[in-house]
């Protein structure tokens, strides 16, 4: 679970914009950092089936966006996956 502190650390580094809330580089980095702790709690606790389910709709989510930002701007999907230090 994100504290607020960090939710917003996230925020500003990923922002696109001043008013930025909701874009796809946001929630895709807000979404790697859920995903990054449940994977943490799945080590732990194997057996925790519902954390199991939430981590595979998680991932599942965040693969439609960046499926989605890789055909709308292929540069800032290349630039996002670096930052983020996904797929490899």
């Amino acid at each position: 679970m994100l504290t607020k502190e960090e939710k917003n650390k996230i925020i500003a580094e990923f922002k696109t914009s001043e008013n930025d809330k909701g874009s796809i580089e946001l929630q895709v980095a807000l979404l790697t950092n859920d995903i990054k702790n449940l994977t943490n709690h799945m080590n732990q606790f194997p057996k925790d089936f519902s954390s199991k389910r939430g981590l595979l709709k998680k991932v599942s989510q965040r693969r439609k966006f960046l499926r989605y930002l890789e055909d709308k701007n292929f540069n800032a999907y290349k630039d996002l996956i670096n930052r983020l230090d996904i797929r490899g």
